[in-house]
């Protein structure tokens, strides 16, 4: 959420920078109410000054042996007025809140400027693209050779855009959650997190999914609970409405859940394979750390995510997502592609996000500055490390034989053990 008082000092340059995301976003709205509250807010306070020295004149009448009947009725009638505006205002500070709850976060100066997908920067590639000296295969026809994904009995079960792994399908796409997990925690220092797979709606106010987007999530009625899109939902939550000490930062936290999106709006997109269901598995990586070192450490977290590829040896390429395709809590965003033969491009596998202080803002999640002692707002920042299912299908397309088997990537061998498909 962003800070009124920094929309009220810099009305314009906010104005700005939300038309580069979108040119029919503005924050008039919330300075109309604003004013409006403001205006109330002075009333408030010269009708509360009034009725607090009215009171005391009350008493020194008493004491006085006078007759208070007519100032106290017009005391009565000042407090009246007090507790008519003071709901009026509660209306209008909901209002407020619900209005900056809808409105993105606005870009970091360093992202750039763009109106679509096109506009998005391409930083640098790691590794070549395999060149094929045999017709190769996409994913889903290979998974289903091997009978290791069975994507109509998972239709069967569900419904479209849910699949089944099995036998070594299974067993590899457990092989590579553990392979990511051991390289964040034992290598990178990352606390491993097995959170709630549902959460609340404060909860999900929090990292950005509501209200705005409560038509891609799967929801509980009668819990009134969501199935989580990501583990990055329930894990930045974690220090929710807390404060932190300054040598508690940075917090490092990673974690593995599946996640559900009803993906709305994608229909006849990716309609075959791994790349874009329901139902997924995926390993999230999530800081908490000061405003000073937030720029290092989405760095930092992006090249963590970036490790699990080149140690998978999938080539890979960095882009920085512009203005308008930057995700609707993020200021500055670095997606990482992986490189699948079967769409002759490189398709996302890893969004790392810089939120600044617009998600701890929602979540009110705070540290105290060990110099000066002042609370103020952490920076939260994640990304995937990685998404498991698209990972499985870069392996079964970039690791395929003409022989119509698949290669298990060296580091994935000892989780599988096997070699081979």
């Amino acid at each position: 959420m962003l800070d009124i008082k920094l929309i009220r000092e810099n009305p314009d340059k906010i104005n700005e920078l939300l038309k580069r995301r979108n040119p029919e976003l503005s924050i008039d709205a919330v300075l109309a109410v604003d004013e409006d509250r403001r205006k109330m807010q002075f009333t408030l306070d010269e009708l509360r000054a009034k009725r607090k020295s009215e009171s005391q004149k009350i008493g020194e009448m008493k004491k006085a042996g006078q007759n208070t009947d007519a100032i106290q009725a017009d005391v009565k009638k000042i407090g009246d007025e007090i507790k008519e505006l003071e709901e009026k205002q509660s209306e209008l500070d909901e209002k407020q809140r619900n209005l900056l709850l809808n409105i993105p976060n606005i870009p970091d100066e360093t992202t750039p400027v763009g109106t679509s997908e096109d506009d998005n920067v391409e930083v640098y590639k790691w590794g070549e693209p395999r060149k094929f000296d045999f017709e190769f295969k996409p994913h889903w026809d290979l998974c289903e050779a091997k009978n290791i994904v069975d994507f109509e009995r998972g239709v069967k079960l569900s419904q479209s855009r849910f699949t089944l792994y099995r036998g070594k399908g299974a067993k590899l796409e457990r092989a590579i959650i553990n392979f990511f997990l051991d390289i964040h925690t034992q290598e990178q220092g990352y606390e491993e997190i097995l959170p709630p797979f549902m959460a609340n709606a404060a909860t999900m106010t929090g990292t950005g999914q509501l209200p705005k987007f409560e038509q891609d999530m799967y929801k509980c009625v009668d819990e009134d609970l969501y199935l989580i899109p990501t583990a990055e939902v329930p894990v930045t939550n974690i220090y929710a409405g807390e404060i932190l000490t300054e040598d508690m930062l940075p917090v490092y936290m990673c974690a593995y859940t599946p996640c559900f999106r009803r993906e709305a709006g994608s229909a006849g997109k990716d309609t075959r394979g791994l790349i874009r269901v329901h139902q997924f598995n995926k390993v999230e990586l999530v800081k908490l750390c000061t405003p000073q070192t937030s720029p290092e450490e989405h760095d930092k977290l992006t090249k963590d995510a970036e490790k699990m590829l080149q140690m998978l040896e999938l080539p890979y390429r960095r882009e920085a997502l512009c203005s308008a395709d930057i995700g609707f809590s993020a200021n500055k965003c670095w997606d990482l592609e992986v490189w699948m033969p079967s769409y002759g491009t490189y398709k996302e596998i890893s969004s790392c996000s810089n939120y600044g202080d617009y998600q701890a803002r929602r979540a009110n999640i705070r540290y105290r500055d060990k110099e000066t002692g002042k609370v103020q707002f952490v920076h939260t920042i994640n990304g995937s490390g990685l998404a498991v299912g698209r990972t499985f299908a870069a392996i079964v397309e970039n690791y395929q034989t003409e022989e119509g088997d698949i290669i298990i990537p060296e580091v994935l061998r000892k989780y599988t053990g096997f070699d081979r498909i």
